[in-house]
């Protein structure tokens, strides 16, 4: 029996894959083209695996065409010499590979070249593939090189400017075309900032699954065990995930193997809470790559914390280092508008995790000492959450607190709010025993909290003050995702940082739906403890 795969290339044979049947068409289109193409995604998004069968899919419909796949990952620390002369040895072998899959037999001047071959710097590789060329006669030489980051300093761009001359040479040239697949782009190894040598690419682009793509994942399970998935399942793995292929696959997995879910019962969305909840709590590579990158430079935290708090939100540019460097990493991305947003809620849920404080110092102050209250006694008789009861408390005590939300360790001023309402939140839904994550209709501008207790959903949105017009608007926005949960209740919390904040409370009833909204004004300096003496 197949299985879902996330340690690395997926095999048809071995695990359920993702057709890809319209990018496979378009990228082959290419290759038969001679284009030189270029692929840079960050890691574990299914590169790998689709270049293996765009080239498998190539030499099974014709073997007009030659092609090897080559990969510079262990080439990191070697200097050009080495480089060079592993490069010439890895291209002859796969050659001769090749071969040996087509049961054929190469020519004895092919032969004599291969065993005499060397390549020493840009010049020599230009005449290797002339060379080349010529011996292999009809068939078009494919080469893709994987891991092409790895490349050493010192070769990148004598290795770009012998492909840039072989591409300019003519229509029949070796080879005839190129796929160059990393997670930097060549404009970011570019590494002395001079103009590219490689202004001849073309690039493609390998978006995430679509949902379509999700249930033909899933179906191939079903088919084959016989096990369903609820529509509303697929739904919500796909949103959560936003397609990105190893957070869907490491999803499936936990629903079908580690869940113990009897094979006799469909996989519903219940079940989907669960795996999401194991998801975040685990410490699997992607999520570790996730933090690590997130942690590299603290200014980092600021502008993520932007983009998911204000509607505004921050244009999109590569131009700028930290953007440009997040998008690398596959944490942000480009909105259908121009604005830049978190690439999935499972990341954006993660990176809130990472940057709130373990401790806030403040725990002890949720409540206030004259009561003998706790999170356990907004439990209703019945086991249901009261809400309303817990965000007016959650109000208070920012009120309470005063300027000491200000001294909150490692945290912008800005976002202490925000920080303040998950860290409380969190700690209700853990010891209720209920689930909370986020459900993000956009990767900006809003925090949607869906707590999930005793068979019921609670949804709270969180944003920053920008103006009244907004803050209506976000009522609208929070009622508009009530109909889609199908909920009818709604908790909106609006942090107003301003210099004089307004405190407000109310209730409004919004097509159909109540909105329960709560402005939370937040001290934005400690007052003055000086004394003012005036003479007479």
């Amino acid at each position: 029996m197949r299985y879902f795969e996330t340690r690395g290339p997926v095999y048809p044979e071995d695990n359920y894959v993702v057709a890809r049947t319209e990018e496979l068409a378009d990228f082959i289109d290419r290759v038969k083209k001679g284009r030189y193409i270029v692929l840079f995604a960050p890691r574990q998004t299914g590169k790998t695996t689709f270049f293996q069968r765009a080239l498998a899919t190539l030499e099974r419909e014709t073997h007009a065409y030659f092609p090897i796949q080559l990969n510079f990952e262990t080439y990191a620390d070697s200097d050009a010499i080495t480089f060079y002369g592993s490069l010439c040895k890895e291209i002859c072998k796969q050659i001769m590979t090749v071969y040996q899959k087509r049961a054929e037999t190469p020519s004895d001047s092919l032969n004599r070249f291969l065993a005499n071959a060397q390549i020493t710097e840009p010049i020599s590789m230009r005449e290797f593939f002339e060379d080349l060329g010529s011996l292999l006669k009809n068939r078009r030489l494919v080469m893709i090189i994987d891991e092409f980051d790895a490349i050493p300093h010192t070769a990148v761009r004598g290795f770009l400017h012998a492909l840039r001359y072989i591409y300019l040479s003519g229509k029949t040239r070796c080879p005839h075309s190129v796929g160059i697949v990393g997670v930097k782009s060549i404009t970011q190894l570019n590494y002395d900032r001079s103009i590219s040598p490689f202004n001849i690419q073309d690039e493609f682009k390998l978006p995430n699954f679509t949902r379509e793509q999700v249930r033909e994942l899933l179906v191939q399970y079903t088919d084959e065990v016989g096990q369903p998935f609820a529509p509303e399942a697929i739904a919500a793995l796909h949103k959560q995930t936003a397609g990105h292929p190893f957070l869907v696959n490491r999803l499936a997995q936990i629903l079908t193997e580690e869940l113990d879910i009897p094979k006799t019962e469909p996989i519903t969305n219940t079940h989907f809470v669960k795996a999401h909840a194991q998801l975040l709590e685990e410490d699997n590579v992607n999520i570790a790559h996730l933090l690590t990158n997130i942690r590299r430079d603290s200014r980092f935290e600021t502008l993520l914390m932007k983009i998911v708090s204000y509607d505004r939100g921050v244009p999109f540019t590569l131009r700028n280092d930290i953007i440009n460097e997040l998008t690398t990493y596959g944490i942000i991305a480009k909105g259908e508008d121009g604005l830049c947003e978190i690439v999935n809620p499972i990341y954006q849920h993660c990176i809130l995790l990472a940057f709130k404080p373990l401790l806030n110092g403040l725990e002890s102050a949720y409540f206030p000492e004259d009561i003998d209250t706790d999170f356990i006694d907004y439990l209703t008789s019945e086991g249901y959450l009261e809400m309303g009861g817990l965000l007016e408390q959650f109000a208070d005590f920012i009120a309470r607190a005063g300027f000491r939300i200000l001294q909150v360790p490692d945290t912008p001023q800005e976002f202490v709010g925000q920080y303040l309402l998950f860290t409380y939140l969190d700690q209700f839904v853990r010891i209720v025993r209920g689930d909370m994550y986020l459900e993000v209709q956009s990767g900006r501008g809003r925090i949607d909290l869906l707590i999930i207790h005793n068979g019921r959903k609670y949804v709270v949105e969180t944003k920053i003050w920008e103006g009244n017009s907004r803050y209506q608007a976000g009522k609208k926005q929070l009622s508009a995702y009530l109909k889609l949960e199908g909920a009818t209740e709604g908790y909106y919390v609006v942090f107003d940082h301003r210099r004089i904040p307004e405190l407000r409370v109310e209730t409004e009833v919004i097509e159909g739906l109540t909105i329960h909204s709560y402005v939370i004004p937040v001290l934005q300096t400690r007052p003055s403890t000086d004394a003012h003496i005036t003479v007479q």
